[in-house]
Parts: C-alpha cells; structure tokens; sequence
C-alpha cells in the first residue's frame, strides 16, 4: 500500500510539475511585466480601496507582503545560478498567494461585497490564462482552504459571504470548469501535434532512406567499373578512337566524384538519423548498455559528423591524450556529440567568430569530457533552461533557421540515462563549455 501510494504521489508530482515548468518557461519573457505590475499593484490598490472607493475591509500588511513577494521577480535576470533553479517554484508559490489565496481571504473579509466578487473572478481568469489544469485545481483547491482558514483564524465573528452573494457561486464554478476543460483540450491539442511531428518525421524519414540508398547503392556499382572505364577512354583516344575528347579537369572530377556522392548519402542518413532521434527521443534497457570508450565516441563523431565544410571540420580541435569508460550506448553518445557540434557551430556561423576544442580530463573520482566553443555564449539569464525540451534561443538563427529545443534536452536525456550528468557554464561573448561527467573509473 505504502509503494502504491509513494508510485501514485511521484505520479501526480510529475504530471503537475513538468507542464508547470514548460509554461514557466514560456513565460519567462513576461515575468519582468507581471512582477511589476503585481509588485505596484498591491500598494497602488490598497489606496483606491481604502481612501477613493472605501471597502468595509482592507490589509495594508498583506498587500506589503504581496508586493515584497513579487519585488524579486522584477530582478529574477539578476538573481545568483544556485537560486535561479528555484525560480519555479518562486514563482509557483508567488501565484498561490497572489491569486486564490488573496482574492478569495480578501472577498471573505469583504462579506462577498460586489467589487470583491467581481475581483475575484478577474483573478480566476489570469490564473487559467497562467497554469495548465492540473495546476489550477491544485491552485484553486490550496488557495481556497488556506484562505478559509486564515479567514477563521484572524476573524472574531466570521460571517463568511453572504446568501445575496452566493448567487454567485454557480458563475465561479462555470468559470473554473470552463478553465480547467480549456486547459485541459489545449493540452491533449499540444499532444496530438507532437504525435502528428513524430509520424511526419517518420514518414520524412522513410521516404528520404528509399531513394539515398538507391543512389548509394548506385554509386557503389560504379565506383567498381568507373576507372576502368576512364583507363578504356584514354586508351581509346591513344589510338585516335576519340572524335570528342573530355577535358583533362572533367576527367580528374570524375575520379572522386563517387566518393562524393556516396559521403553525401551518408552525411544525409546521418542528419535523419540526428533528426529523429532528437524529436522521438531515446529508448534504452539498462541490460543494453555496455561498456564504451569515451575517446572512441568523439572520434567517431567527428568521423561522421556531417561538416557542411571543410572550414567547419578545421573549427573543432581534438586531441586523444587520455580516455575512459562509461557504461552506454556508443550509438547515443555519437548523437550527443553530434548535438553539441551542431549547436556551437550553429552559434559561431550566428557570431562569425570561434572555435570548438573537446578534451578529456580523468582523476580518482570524476571523468569528464569537456566540450568549449569560443562563440557568443549564452545569457546567464538563458542557462538554466537550456536543458528543457522545445526551449530556443536565440529566436532566430543564421538565415533566419530556428531552433527546435529538443536537442540539448536529448542530450540530458541520454546522460542522464548512463548514470552521468550534464552542465553548461557560459559567459557572454567569451566561451560556453558543456560538461559531461561519469563516476571515476580510469580505463
């Protein structure tokens, strides 16, 4: 029973916890306007109810606390990287109060007055503009009996609303429903559309595989009779055989000109193959993984990695010195690599300037695999949320490409998932390093 429980609260924990995460995210660029608005708010509106339109009650010490509460907010791009990982649940905690709990200890306190009333109801609104369903029943229901409660407890003869004002109850209860069966219709929306992404991209997928290996296939025939073909030409224009000779430089192109092809249909297998498995994501029995040489992985990742160039492959530097094992999946981890080349020098083609170094560090307890590239960096601003999935920046690229904001959370996925962990430290205009650590077992 215990077990069931712990699995069905962990459960709920997530499912709440990660759509809350996703849209804090989204609303990130808005946090600096809603903070100031709520941080002025609260004062500003204690003087409209107290000294223009006077309500039977008000509380000066609460809307104090509400706009020191929300001061931190306005300054959350300024706040150290050990608190910004804190910042949703700030922020979460922040709503709580400013929203149920204030509005409904307020319209209490009021005896359910029409100007409370028709507050309330305005704050309902924001909060299904704000939060996912779940989080607005969890907000809804904690909200509400927290307020009760300090109703009660800070109220000698507590009177709660009145019957004229219960007549209201049946529109709040619309509104929530409403709220809630809107949020939730949006996000099975949202759901679908990553489904109908994943089956597009397989579809994409299977019909670009058909015709590249056709043409590898192809390539591969004739790399086996092309130079005895082009020995037969020049032996026949020996003899004069030749009315139409070929230019000497035709000639020479055609002597790697399968090569070429061949290499362009492996560097397109392998952009699909990078593409679907950032958007489908990463399936791994802990049996399937074995032991894999660190050193190994970076190597066959520059070896395959689709350079558009070779001044892109001249911009990374690596050097083997040392090596390590890890516990994985080499195909994966060619993948993360893969991920991490793309996104720096999509960065440096933005910048016009870097480089790209990965290096090896091991000691007793610790190995690591260091990859630094000298391109714009990130904002400090921007870091802690680099790692969650359908998270860009910039928002827009070189040639106006966006970014996805799967990648770099596909690779937390993968690390993760070999009992190793990923960090990124930036500063602007200088360098940003990704770090990839595992336990210390030098091979």
């Amino acid at each position: 029973m215990t077990t069931y429980f712990l699995k069905r609260s962990k459960q709920i924990w997530t499912a709440a916890s990660e759509p809350f995460k996703r849209d804090t995210t989204t609303f990130s660029s808005r946090h600096l306007y809603f903070g100031l608005i709520a941080a002025i708010g609260f004062p500003l509106y204690y003087v409209i109810w107290q000294v223009w339109f006077p309500q039977p009650y008000e509380n000066l010490p609460l809307r104090v606390l509400g706009s020191v509460i929300f001061l931190p907010i306005v300054f959350a791009r300024l706040w150290p990287e050990f608190l910004k990982r804190l910042f949703p649940l700030y922020w979460y905690l922040a709503l709580l109060f400013a929203l149920p709990f204030f509005f409904t200890f307020m319209l209490l306190k009021n005896n359910g007055s029409t100007v409370w009333l028709l507050s309330a109801l305005v704050g309902l609104f924001v909060m299904v503009l704000l939060l996912d369903w779940i989080n607005l029943l969890i907000h809804m229901t904690i909200g509400v009996l927290c307020a009760i409660l300090a109703y009660y407890l800070t109220t000698e003869f507590a009177v709660g609303i009145s019957s004229q004002s219960l007549d209201s109850a049946p529109i709040f209860a619309f509104a929530i429903v409403m709220g809630i069966v809107g949020n939730y219709t949006a996000e099975k929306m949202r759901a679908e559309r990553r489904q109908a992404m994943l089956a597009t991209a397989g579809t994409i997928a299977h019909e670009l595989r058909t015709p590249l290996l056709s043409i590898k296939a192809g390539a591969t025939g004739l790399q086996q009779f092309l130079p005895l073909l082009i020995d037969a030409y020049h032996r026949a224009a020996a003899h004069g055989l030749i009315t139409i000779a070929i230019r000497k430089p035709y000639l020479d192109s055609m002597a790697g000109v399968l090569d070429r092809i061949e290499a362009e249909a492996d560097r397109s297998n392998t952009v699909i193959d990078m593409l679907l498995y950032t958007v489908r994501g990463f399936g791994v029995e802990q049996g399937a993984l074995v032991p894999c040489s660190m050193s190994q992985c970076v190597q066959a990742a520059l070896h395959r990695y689709p350079f558009a160039s070779e001044k892109d492959r001249a911009l990374v530097h690596w050097e083997a010195t040392t090596d390590f094992v890890f516990i994985g999946s080499q195909l994966l981890m060619v993948h993360v690599i893969f991920n991490l080349l793309k996104n720096a020098l999509w960065h440096i083609a933005i910048a016009g300037k870097g480089a790209i170094s990965i290096g090896i560090e091991v000691d007793k307890t610790e190995n690591r695999l260091i990859f630094r590239d000298t391109g714009p960096g990130i904002p400090a601003e921007v870091l802690p949320h680099i790692f969650r999935r359908y998270y860009f920046w910039p928002k827009g690229g070189a040639a106006g490409v966006e970014s996805t904001g799967i990648g770099l959370s596909f690779c937390k996925e993968v690390i993760q998932a070999f009992g190793g962990s990923i960090v990124c430290h930036s500063k602007m205009n200088e360098y940003t390093e990704f770090v990839i650590k595992f336990p210390g077992h030098k091979k």
